[in-house]
């Protein structure tokens, strides 16, 4: 069974995911609210394109790599985007990014995962935003962050997984923010690191 984490919640993905976890994988999911035409009917959804990035520090919080919709593969390999959602149609996540935590060069501290309006709608227009991890193994879920907190932000800091005591942990942030990209949140996410 998931946790569902609540902004600030610190838990170990091992003990959640009761093994030691080899392969995550971070689904960020939406739908889009839909507008309502006259009188209720014939309303239409805007096209709203979130997008799930991954950034890498290292141990002095330095960026070291950047996963998302304009670079799909971290350099090393061991982190990969499944792609561009510029709409949120369909079910389940919409945008995937499978980290090997076995490949994670050793360098590297934390991963934090954030997502954007691309488009530059704020949440208050999008239904149904989660951010999970799964075990990659197996596919379970390990976690869920929703993203339910509605309002005029246009980009969230969802969480860090960092290594703490030779395992992996996560940090449910939880952070509002604004901008169309990661690079708009950097301010944002250093005191986190």
């Amino acid at each position: 069974m998931a946790v569902n984490l609540s902004k600030g919640q610190k838990i170990s993905l091992d003990k959640e995911a009761g093994t030691t976890l080899s392969k995550i994988i971070m689904g960020l999911g939406w739908d889009a609210v839909k507008s309502k035409g006259f009188l209720g009917f014939g309303g239409s959804a805007p096209t709203i394109d979130l997008d799930a990035s991954c950034l890498m520090f290292d141990e002095q919080s330095n960026l070291v790599d950047v996963v998302w919709f304009r670079q799909l593969k971290s350099k090393d390999g061991s982190i990969v985007h499944s792609g561009d959602n510029r709409t949120g149609e369909g079910d389940g996540d919409d945008e995937q990014i499978a980290v090997d935590l076995t490949r994670v060069p050793a360098n590297v501290k934390s991963l934090v995962f954030t997502v954007n309006s691309f488009t530059g709608q704020n949440f208050s227009q999008v239904d149904n935003a989660t951010c999970r991890i799964l075990n990659g193994a197996n596919n379970q879920e390990v976690a869920r962050f929703n993203l339910t907190t509605l309002g005029n932000h246009s980009a969230q800091i969802m969480s860090k997984v960092y290594r703490h005591n030779g395992e992996w942990k996560m940090h449910a942030i939880g952070e509002i923010g604004s901008g169309r990209t990661f690079n708009d949140l950097m301010p944002q996410i250093t005191p986190h690191l």
